[in-house]
């Protein structure tokens, strides 16, 4: 960009001497000029000559001055703007790097999060659901031991019934066959005959 701008510089200096510098070659090109009302083109007059050297000494002057003072001046100035814009780039590239791999961080740290946030959830469940099954085992067992010994004191209770029934059943069988036949039956004969028909009735 400096480069361009001192290009173009010397190159309108550059035209500004030639042209300064091509008045007289006009003049001999046009010698009627005058005659058609351009006296600035008479150059048969010494004070246009004058001019014309004069006006090309200064253009040169202007174009040294330029090239050799102000034009490095306004290199430098632009070389210095561009190094700054650069290195404002390469700043603003360093921290759009930056910025990036935080973001980056920040989604791998919020998928860990996630992972590790449905670890713990299926982990509380399968806990949840081994307690609840151990529960349920444990419940099973204390019924089913609540039902065996529910069953066992039935059936004690049951036996005993029919112990008191037979011994019962024995007594009102003596009763009456002594009322029936006025005879009394031996008891372990009596109670041999009320078993077995205890035992064909199924008591």
């Amino acid at each position: 960009m400096a480069r361009s701008a001192v290009s173009i510089t010397r190159k309108a200096a550059s035209l500004a001497t030639s042209s300064a510098l091509a008045l007289p070659l006009m003049a001999m090109v046009a010698p009627g000029a005058r005659a058609v009302g351009m006296p600035q083109l008479d150059f048969a007059n010494p004070l246009v000559t004058g001019q014309v050297i004069w006006g090309g000494v200064i253009f040169l002057v202007l174009y040294l001055l330029l090239s050799r003072s102000a034009l490095p001046k306004v290199e430098k100035v632009l070389a210095t703007r561009r190094l700054t814009i650069e290195n404002d780039l390469d700043i603003a590239r360093r921290a759009k790097a930056h910025a990036d791999a935080a973001v980056d961080d920040l989604h791998q740290a919020r998928r860990s999060a996630m992972a590790e946030a449905q670890a713990n959830v299926e982990k509380v469940v399968e806990d949840a659901r081994v307690a609840a099954l151990r529960q349920t085992q444990e419940m099973n067992a204390r019924l089913a031991e609540d039902i065996r010994q529910a069953e066992a004191r039935v059936a004690a209770a049951r036996a005993e019934a029919l112990g008191s029934l037979r011994q019962i059943a024995g007594e009102t069988a003596q009763v009456l066959v002594h009322q029936v036949s006025g005879t009394s039956v031996p008891g372990d004969v009596l109670a041999s005959r009320v078993n077995d028909a205890a035992t064909a009735r199924g008591f």
